[in-house]
């Protein structure tokens, strides 16, 4: 049994402040059951001054791989008998440069980060953990806003599918991956077009292809990003069924997000649109599809939230405590349940 040493990014200090060695551990040990030969003694430790995460396993070439994509994972190193650390190779899923997902900034932006970890923990819980370095999958986020969880799954190399209510949203986002595509010069197209339901406009959808080389798109290797601006609680007949592996949600903190409530005015309380949104959501998922939410249990408490889930035939996912600080108003939690 081998020793290691994962260095922790410096920005995840940002995120988390003092507490992101313990949302890492808990990312760490979801990724486990996914790798050959598991792993142990998950641990913090400093070594020469500086702290690192400290576990045992055999690593085959895939588990690093699949390590590779902590989300805090800045460096890896085996730990020598003699405690020196001999750096290993990583290789993160990167289809695109990084720069797709750290160029947005807008207010509300979820941290790019904490948005990795969250979709990181419903891979691994779902049916596809196994294919998770492959490419094929879907992610959906039915509260898109302007496309984190999106730009992230297109850098894993997978499809995505959003749904977000506000237009200007969609429009800000279509513009900015348009001019991002272009200036990467990278083949794609992007349309954004009326939805009909029952003969009546009843969204706007945007479509974009594209592809990470001339040579993939020459292959017919290329993904596919939809956003639908509509109202996620009211989805019935805008999107087939069965078209995602995980779904990815934060919901509103009761500042940004929302949907139409009863009398068409918004409602920002995440437990009144987690209510109304779920039945609308499974029938999106695939079988063995897993669901990760994050939200701020200041204004929502996790037995609620856990209560909803169950009720509509889900399974909690067992994580360690996930639960952390995000500013005086902001107490932020991850739940994660999958189809059963």
């Amino acid at each position: 049994m081998s020793r290691y040493a994962l260095l922790l990014a410096p920005s995840a200090n940002r995120v988390y402040a003092d507490q992101a060695a313990r949302l890492a551990t808990a990312e760490l040990a979801a990724f486990g059951p996914a790798l050959t030969s598991g792993l142990g003694d998950i641990d913090v430790t400093t070594l020469g001054g500086v702290e690192y995460l400290a576990f045992t396993g055999d690593l085959s070439v895939r588990d690093v791989a699949y390590l590779s994509n902590l989300s805090a994972a800045y460096a890896l190193f085996e730990r020598t008998d003699d405690d020196h650390l001999r750096p290993v190779m990583m290789t993160p899923l990167a289809r695109y440069d990084s720069d797709l997902i750290t160029i947005p900034k807008y207010a509300g932006k979820t941290n790019e980060q904490f948005t990795k970890l969250v979709l990181n923990l419903t891979i691994l819980a779902s049916a596809s953990a196994g294919r998770m370095l492959d490419g094929g999958l879907t992610v959906l986020d039915p509260l898109a806003g302007r496309g984190t969880t999106l730009n992230q799954a297109l850098m894993y190399g997978y499809d995505a599918v959003g749904v977000e209510i506000d237009g200007k949203d969609v429009e800000a986002y279509k513009l900015f991956l348009q001019t991002w595509l272009k200036r990467k010069r990278l083949k794609h197209t992007a349309e954004l077009v009326p939805v009909r339901r029952q003969g009546k406009r009843a969204a706007r959808r945007l479509e974009v292809t594209m592809a990470a080389s001339k040579e993939d798109h020459k292959a017919g290797a290329v993904q596919k990003l939809v956003v639908l601006q509509a109202d996620t609680t009211q989805l019935d007949g805008l999107l087939r069924g069965g078209l995602a592996d995980v779904l990815v949600a934060d919901l509103p903190y009761g500042v940004a997000h929302g949907s139409y409530d009863d009398e068409g005015g918004i409602s920002r309380r995440p437990l009144d649109l987690l209510e109304r949104a779920v039945p609308q959501w499974l029938p999106l998922l695939r079988e063995g599809a897993a669901i990760g939410l994050s939200w701020n249990t200041k204004v929502a408490r996790r037995e609620l939230a856990e209560d909803i889930l169950l009720a509509n035939g889900l399974e909690l996912v067992p994580q360690l405590p996930l639960d952390h600080r995000v500013d005086q108003g902001i107490e932020r939690d991850v739940l994660v349940a999958r189809l059963i």
